[in-house]
């Protein structure tokens, strides 16, 4: 299974011109059923998908419909002992809490690949490696 980070989510509905290429990317990448999410990724796609900043934003409605269509998915809740082995992971690798929570998440669903550019692409979490998908078809 592949652990899909917020940054695949968010090139799927991008309506940016320099993005095309990763927005076809991660539309065919979501057509696949051996994903996984976290509640965490769902959170930060909404808050990115609706900011009146962002070109294209999506209504909160909106927001919340594509995010509903991602519940075929396995997702992975944010518990209190997700978050102590985020923080320990962040310590042992040197990563952002944040990132340490999606890997966290992705070994706590069993994903041996997590998909995102947010990392090294080919490092590996105990297992769990990392594979930058718009570098390379996956």
């Amino acid at each position: 299974m592949r652990f899909v980070d917020t940054n695949v989510l968010l090139y799927s509905i991008s309506v940016v011109p320099a993005e095309a290429a990763k927005a076809e990317i991660a539309a065919e990448l979501l057509g696949h059923a051996d994903l996984a999410l976290s509640v965490q990724v769902l959170q930060e796609f909404y808050v990115q998908a609706t900011h009146p900043g962002r070109s294209g934003a999506l209504t909160g409605e909106d927001a919340i419909a594509l995010i509903a269509t991602w519940f075929r998915y396995p997702v992975q809740d944010i518990t209190a002992e997700l978050m102590r082995r985020a923080a320990a992971s962040s310590a042992r690798w040197q990563i952002s809490y944040w990132d340490a929570a999606v890997v966290e998440a992705a070994r706590g669903l069993g994903c041996t690949k997590v998909l995102t550019e947010d990392l090294n692409d080919g490092q590996d979490f105990g297992g769990t490696v990392v594979v930058n998908p718009f570098l390379r078809d996956q």
